[in-house]
């Protein structure tokens, strides 16, 4: 009977999912093996080492939470609003827990930090395409960007209630403050 390795794809979730509770710090062979229910040995089938593994799952993290959010939402619709309200839908869906992780690890790691800067600068380049198909002005293109950015980001940070509503019924009302034209 042949061995079966476990996959790639699932050193890099476990990686990801450890990432979230502990910081890379928990991003250990042995932790992850044992998770994974398997010996480490099976780890250097696929990885050089825990810093391959490390830059890989932040590879991931890059292709899901943007390339791959921009391709469905582009994908979708033609309509900048549409597209708007696809891309809030996604983000209000996301596994934020990694992204605070990284963003975390980011305050301590160069080269994280870099990895950060070129995702929000995409990002930030996706919104400003949105909002110019809205046909706003340069000024009002990156104000709109930076507040929807701003949003996303920052709503994971608070904790208040919104008096009978839900936050994502806030978080949509903001959304469509935003998408209103002058």
């Amino acid at each position: 009977m042949a061995k079966v390795r476990t996959p790639r794809a699932a050193w890099v979730e476990a990686a990801l999912q450890a990432l979230s509770t502990g910081g890379p710090e928990a991003v250990r062979v042995e932790a992850l093996a044992a998770s994974l229910g398997v010996s480490k040995g099976g780890f250097y089938w696929h990885f050089k080492d825990r810093q391959a593994l490390l830059d890989e799952g932040l590879d991931a993290w890059e292709k899901v939470m943007v390339e791959d959010v921009i391709t469905r939402v582009e994908g979708e619709s033609d309509d900048p609003r549409a597209k708007f309200q696809r891309l809030f839908e996604l983000a209000a869906s996301a596994d934020f827990p990694v992204e605070l992780a990284v963003r975390d690890w980011a305050r301590r790691d160069a080269a994280v930090a870099k990895r950060v800067r070129r995702v929000d600068n995409r990002r930030m380049q996706y919104l400003r395409t949105l909002f110019a198909q809205l046909g706003l002005d340069a000024d009002e293109v990156e104000t709109r960007s930076l507040l929807v950015f701003s949003l996303f980001i920052g709503s994971y940070f608070i904790a208040a209630e919104h008096e009978g509503r839900s936050r994502f019924e806030v978080l949509q009302l903001a959304l469509d403050r935003l998408l209103k034209l002058p």
